[in-house]
């Protein structure tokens, strides 16, 4: 009597425990509960015959059995993935849904009004936003198009440059009429600036540019990229922020204005798969023109 193959969400809860390392990690990342991936392993193994963890007081370990197994699940994960991109790619309907990702500030300030439009455009294509300042896989579908402020050099995906987001040192007018505006770059270390907490993104550039800066030169820090923004309107300092958004905010003034700070470069990218599915192309089109003409205006 031939025995059934074990379920692919077994191999699937499998593989996350493995990667994740504990049952809660990968229940989280699966939107499972934790005694589900613990039934699932142990389903897994009575399917199989054999031992996959160790159950110890740290968690469970994978057995040798379990990291030989491992690979060939994820090739498999892999290939299912494939096969639904090219599946998703034959379609030909304007109907269904788009997922974007683009970083926190992008998606909270720059791409309601665009996605406004595209809602317009397409009525019957749903739009699903994932504001995300780390880098979403595409290939795995945690996105449909993404909006990155760098390059992409994966070779399964299309990458276009839309232009580049100047960058300028900015504060609220109530805290130039309270402190007064630097005249040089080097009276800001004299004033309130607002930067990363754990990043050293600022820092770096800064040292990129010739200007010596240290963390504790920010006397107001966070790692969020919209709270930051949310602190330079509320006057608490001066930071950096995308010129666009400085020009439309009320109450926001560039200071130091001839301070070069590097541009950012907007890419607007997708899988290869799925740029042949028409609804697809429509928003990742419609997206780029709207994205375009907004760089072309704050470069002006």
């Amino acid at each position: 009597m031939t025995t059934a193959e074990p379920d692919w969400s077994l191999w699937r809860s499998f593989a996350a425990v493995v990667e994740h390392g504990s049952l809660s990690a990968a229940a989280r990342v699966l939107g499972l509960s934790q005694p589900t991936l613990g039934r699932h392993v142990e389903a897994l193994e009575a399917a199989l015959g054999v031992t996959l963890f160790e159950r110890t007081l740290a968690g469970l370990k994978p057995t040798d059995t379990a990291l030989k197994l491992f690979e060939p699940v994820v090739g498999a994960q892999r290939a299912l993935s494939e096969a639904a991109l090219m599946a998703e790619g034959s379609s030909a309907a304007l109907a269904g849904s788009v997922r974007i990702t683009a970083s926190t500030v992008m998606s909270h300030y720059v791409l309601p009004p665009l996605l406004a439009e595209l809602r317009r455009s397409f009525p019957g294509i749903a739009l699903e936003l994932v504001p995300s300042d780390s880098v979403e896989n595409l290939l795995l579908r945690e996105a449909d198009i993404a909006v990155r402020m760098f390059r992409p050099t994966q070779l399964e995906l299309i990458a276009r440059k839309l232009g580049e987001i100047p960058i300028v040192a900015c504060a609220h007018q109530s805290y130039i009429e309270r402190r007064g505006a630097p005249r040089t770059v080097a009276e800001l270390l004299d004033h309130d600036l607002v930067g990363f907490d754990r990043s050293d993104l600022i820092i770096s550039t800064a040292r990129r540019l010739g200007f010596e800066l240290q963390r504790a030169d920010f006397v107001l820090r966070t790692d969020s990229q919209t709270a930051m923004w949310e602190l330079l309107k509320a006057g608490l300092g001066i930071g950096f922020a995308q010129a666009g958004m400085v020009q439309d905010a009320p109450g926001m003034r560039v200071v130091l204005p001839d301070f070069a700070v590097p541009p950012l470069e907007v890419w607007l990218t997708t899988h290869r798969e799925l740029f042949t599915s028409r609804r697809i192309r429509a928003i990742y089109d419609r997206l780029g023109e709207g994205l375009t003409n907004h760089l072309a205006r704050i470069g002006r």
